[in-house]
This record gives structure tokens, C-alpha cells and sequence, in this order.
């Protein structure tokens, strides 16, 4: 019964900004870490963002610092990624996920959703 779902992917331009959205359901979404993930074409998935259960620390890839912001609603089990001044490396598909404990590893994560596109134009 455990589903997460991502939302907010689509074509924007260089510059431009996003707001993805991940909405949880079928476990306690307010003791899990949750982490943004991507992967684009020809390479591996890899860390984006995470945050702990309460918000209380937050962790970003240093390819992202300074231009994307990881938050959450546990009222409203949804985890949210705003992307500004998005650059066209930053083209791949985007997957929350859910852990146990505030880890960056991929492995550390139980929990996956079906992903969203986000294309960046130059």
C-alpha cells in the first residue's frame, strides 16, 4: 500500500524555475527521512536532496547549493523540491524517496515513487 507520487516535471526554459511535489501514503511519513533523486540519460541515478523527519537538517548535492530547496509538509505527507535558475544539466528524471534515517546514500532509501520528467532548454 506504500505509494509516493511525484508531480510538477515538465519543459522549462534555462533560468526558469520548478516546483515538484511528492505525496506519500500507506506509511508514517512523519518519522521518514525523504530524499530527491534524478537520473539522466546514459548515467547513473544519483543524490539530490534529502530532509529529516521534522526538517530539522537538510543536505544538498553540491551541484544544486544555492538554486533548489528541499522542504515538506508532514501535515499534508508531501514533499516538495522548488528549482530555480534551472540549468539544462539538470534535464533528467526526478524520483522522491523515503528513509528510515537522514542519509544522502541511495541505498539507504526503502521507499520509491514512478518519477517526473523535468527538461531544461537552452
Amino acid at each position: 500500500q506504500v505509494q509516493l507520487v511525484e508531480s510538477g516535471g515538465g519543459l522549462v526554459q534555462a533560468g526558469g524555475s520548478l516546483r515538484l511535489a511528492c505525496v506519500a501514503s500507506g506509511f508514517t511519513f512523519k518519522v521518514y527521512t525523504m530524499g530527491w533523486f534524478r537520473q539522466a540519460p546514459g548515467k547513473e541515478r544519483e543524490f539530490v536532496a534529502t530532509i529529516a523527519r521534522n526538517s530539522g537538517s537538510i543536505s544538498y548535492a553540491d551541484s544544486v547549493k544555492g538554486r533548489f530547496t528541499i522542504s515538506r509538509d508532514n501535515a499534508e505527507n508531501t514533499l516538495y523540491l522548488q528549482m530555480n535558475n534551472v540549468k539544462p544539466e539538470d534535464t533528467a528524471v526526478h524520483w522522491c524517496a523515503a528513509s528510515k534515517t537522514f542519509q544522502a546514500e541511495i541505498e539507504s532509501y526503502m521507499y520509491w515513487g514512478q518519477g517526473t520528467q523535468v527538461t531544461v532548454s537552452s
